[in-house]
């Protein structure tokens, strides 16, 4: 690799023998080097690969802006969340990650607590990121002496979601949201009985999946069974016509739209746990 731009001493841009822009990060990498010299791959700590990232200038400007010990933070908790766990993650996420670590501990330092008006849905439904998101308040604390509020976690988390489905902060806020009033809905309506539980991991599953594709328009797939959707709505009635208010709800308030067959699994789904707790 050879240093396309000197970032600061230990921040550079390079590019490989086929042309590929990355930036590469290590104590001391840029001091005293110029543009063509080979890296010194000794004290490379972290390669990131930029040609799938959506922003370069303004990760690089990021990177140059903040303390090594914050990139190596969000690095190593990316890694972390990719390897133990195996989460799937854009290029994308070390750019918004790292500047959200950058500052929040700014504004931990200048004494600022920020709740997360979503943190009981994010623990709920995305109990793999949140897991994360706690592993990296430990990190955190570890390294910076910054304890962070646990409301940290979920925000996190929420950065790694946007990794996952490649969407922006805002796009996954409004999915949590709609999850979150869909499982109230439904809920209220089964009326399940005072101290009965239910597995709600198919359902929240079921849901979050539902809530990305509606939020994000990606086409439905699938083939379409007309014969199995006169049944359920004849023979399902009223959770038919539950699930139909929810549609009602969903494209009144976020001009999102369901499909038929959609509304059908989320039927035949409750309808499974009602025979879950009345038998």
């Amino acid at each position: 690799m050879r240093i396309d731009k000197i970032i600061n001493n230990n921040i550079v841009s390079v590019r490989d023998h086929q042309g590929i822009e990355m930036v590469a990060m290590g104590k001391g990498i840029g001091f005293g080097r110029r543009p063509g010299d080979e890296v010194d791959d000794k004290v490379v700590e972290k390669i990131f690969i930029l040609n799938n990232m959506d922003n370069k200038e303004h990760f690089k400007e990021l990177l140059a802006s903040l303390p090594l010990e914050h990139i190596r933070l969000s690095a190593d908790i990316i890694t972390y969340a990719k390897e133990s766990l195996g989460l799937v993650l854009s290029q994308n996420v070390y750019l918004t990650l790292t500047d959200h670590i950058g500052f929040i501990l700014n504004k931990y330092h200048e004494g600022m607590v920020f709740n997360n008006a979503l943190y009981d849905e994010v623990k709920l439904f995305y109990p793999l990121e949140y897991s994360v998101g706690r592993y990296a308040l430990e990190l955190i604390e570890d390294r910076t002496g910054c304890r962070l509020e646990e409301d940290e976690a979920a925000s996190i988390a929420l950065h790694l979601i946007n990794g996952e489905a490649g969407s922006a902060m805002g796009t996954t806020f409004t999915m949590v949201k709609m999850v979150r009033e869909m499982m109230e809905w439904i809920e209220k309506e089964i009326s399940i009985p005072s101290g009965r539980t239910y597995p709600k991991e198919r359902l929240i599953a079921d849901l979050k999946q539902l809530c990305n594709r509606m939020v994000v328009e990606e086409p439905m797939r699938g083939r379409k069974d007309e014969a199995l959707y006169e049944f359920v709505r004849e023979h399902y009635q009223e959770e038919y016509q539950i699930i139909d208010g929810i549609r009602e709800y969903i494209e009144r308030e976020y001009q999102c739209q369901m499909t038929e067959e959609e509304k059908i699994h989320l039927v035949l789904n409750i309808k499974r746990m009602r025979d879950l707790y009345t038998c």
